[in-house]
Formats: structure tokens, sequence, C-alpha cells
């Protein structure tokens, strides 16, 4: 059983406040994500999770014991680095073996866990091999293998696959995701990257400047962001984000940005006056050559395969983007105009402060 339980935890380092007052409780089983940007805190906070830090104030308590000074050896974790961190010189074999000899387990039980461990992550033709003659990939398996053959309650895994490339990612975050299954321990994952967050994730904790922004499931942290931050840090490519402001027009409300202008639907009947941003990702717009609310002017077209992206410009740094189902090099063109719609059920607005507008 590993529950764990941060309580207004804070790290600083001099004059930077890396982490303010964390609350989080992560439950036996788990598989929580910590996600955000660079410098976001989140990496910090699993370092004192695992003793390599030491919080400035607040608790650590796992199984209510509060673990603040503790040694990492003895939280009863297992850390999987983003660098391998594997020992050069010694056999893969030696390098899965290391921590079960510094707990002075028999011979005979270590080398059974080893084969056992390596047969579980698909590396038993790779022990009698050096770390430099294994891909990366295969280093990450034996970095995760030396954690497992441990047995720890929890595994923390610091963004363990951002050094591979695109397939090899893919492969071993179903790896993790199988692992995670099949031994029901805690893990607790830290990344940047949000489609591992949406894919692997139980809950999924969104971390902003040391805050925790928003906490839910992958599809509640999609669905229902709770500020500008979360709808413009989820989704690939990300929420379509419009500056402009309500205005009253014939008795009804409209949001204005540059030339558009889109009625407000009646569930923000509360929306008020005044500067608002508003949020529609690029698969729920529908665009059409016919009817439509907004004429518009194709910049570019992106074919990716399975979708097309349709590119159009808008006020502002980034271009605005709309995903249109299969490849569709025939139907639409660049500088073709075309006419979108925004479904009422699908629009989001946020206020000047950055926070959903319900």
């Amino acid at each position: 059983m590993s529950r764990i339980e941060l309580k207004s935890l804070r790290k600083e380092f001099g004059s930077t406040v890396a982490v303010k007052s964390l609350d989080l409780q992560i439950e036996d089983g788990e598989f929580l994500v910590l996600v955000g940007p660079s410098g976001c805190g989140k990496t910090t906070t699993l370092r004192m999770l695992a003793g390599f830090e030491d919080p400035s104030d607040g608790e650590i308590t796992m199984n209510g014991s509060i673990v603040n000074d503790l040694e990492p050896r003895d939280r009863d974790i297992g850390m999987v680095f983003q660098s391998h961190a594997l020992f050069p010189h010694k056999y893969i074999y030696d390098n899965i073996e290391f921590g079960l000899r510094m707990k002075n387990v028999p011979e005979a039980e270590r080398r059974k866990a080893v084969e056992d461990v390596a047969e579980m992550v698909h590396i038993t033709p790779l022990l009698n091999k050096r770390p430099a003659q294994c891909s990366g990939g295969e280093s990450q398996r034996v970095a995760l293998a030396r954690t497992l053959v441990t047995h720890p309650s929890t595994f923390l895994l610091d963004e363990p696959l951002s050094s591979l490339d695109a397939k090899l990612r893919r492969e071993l975050r179903a790896e993790v995701d199988r692992l995670h299954t099949e031994l029901k321990k805690t893990f607790i994952y830290v990344t940047h990257d949000q489609e591992e967050a949406m894919t692997l994730a139980d809950r999924i904790v969104v971390m902003n400047e040391g805050e925790i922004e928003q906490e839910g499931s992958p599809m509640e942290i999609y669905s229902n962001p709770k500020s500008y931050f979360v709808a413009d840090f989820f989704g690939s490519p990300s929420m379509n984000l419009l500056d402009g402001e309500v205005i009253s027009k014939e008795g009804k409300a409209v949001f204005q940005h540059g030339q558009m202008e889109i009625s407000v639907p009646d569930t923000y009947a509360n929306l008020g006056s005044g500067k608002v941003t508003l949020g529609i990702r690029p698969e729920h717009v529908v665009v059409s050559t016919a009817d439509g609310q907004i004429p518009e002017t194709i910049d570019l077209v992106e074919p990716m395969g399975k979708d097309t992206l349709l590119y159009f410009e808008a006020e502002g740094e980034r271009p605005f983007v709309v995903i249109v189902e299969g490849l569709i090099l025939d139907d639409y063109k660049s500088g073709q105009q075309v006419q979108l719609t925004f479904p009422d059920d699908k629009v989001y607005f946020f206020d000047e402060a950055g926070q959903r507008i319900r």
C-alpha cells in the first residue's frame, strides 16, 4: 500500500520559489501525471518526493507517516531518470542487480530477480552487453528493469522518454502503461508532453509557476479546462484563442474579434460586456463551402495523413487552425474562401484574468 499526501509543500532556491504551497493526495495504485512547461515545478516536486531535495516548508506523508527526514533509500520508492544513469563499465546484468546487491540479497535470489525482470521488460538478450552496446530505447528498458527489480511500492518517473524518437516513445509509453497495469503499484510520472499525459494518466495534475493549475481525468482536463493556460497547453494543435470583447448589437450579445462577429450562445447569458477571450478547439470548428457564420480565406493547407489542417490568418501572433477529417487536398486550397461555424456547445470564454467564465 502506498498513499502519499503533500501538505503545503514549498521549495525555495534562494530568492526563487520553485514550488508554492502544494497540496496533493495520491492514492494507492494510481497513475498520476504531473505535466506542465519547463520551470513549472514538476521535477522539483518529484525530487522532494524521492528525497533528493529537502522541502523548504510543508510535509510529505506516506501511509500516514511523515517522511521529510527519511533518506531516499528508506522511502520504498524507485526512480527512473530522464538520463538512463547506467554504469557504463558494468554489464547490463550487473546494472540491474546493483540495487539488490546493496541490500545484501542472496546471490541466488538476485539472479532469479534479474532474470524475471529482464523477461518482463523484454531485455533478456541484453544481459551480457554493456550500456554502450544498447540503443536509447534498450537503455531506458534497462533503467526500468533496474527500478522494478527492487519491488518499490511507488515508482517515480522523471521524463523517462524525452530523449527518444517518436516511434520509441510510443513503444515505451505502451510498455510503461502495461507495467502499471500488471504491477498495480503507484506511478508518479513527470512530463511536459501532453500526449503522454493524456495516454497514461488516471489523473493529470497541470502545474504552472509552482502551483497546481488544474487536476482531473485526462478527458476532464481536455474537455473542461478551468483556465486560459490549461486550454492553451492541452491539445495538438492547441485551442484557438481569440481576444476580443462582448458588445450589444440589436439587443443581443455579440463577441467581436477584429472584423469577426459571433453571436454569444444563450448558455452565456450572464457573460456581460467587455474584454474576453473566446476559445474553440480546431476539431470543433465546422468548415463548409456553403453555409456558415464567418467567411474566411484559407491561408495554408497542411495534410497530416488521417487529418488535414487548414490555417487562417487571425489578429494576433498565431494563426487560426481547423482540423478536417481525412486527406482532402482536392476539396480545399490555399486562397479559397470558406465558411466557418462555431457550434454553441463547443465555445469557451475566459476573462481578463485567464479564468474560465461559466
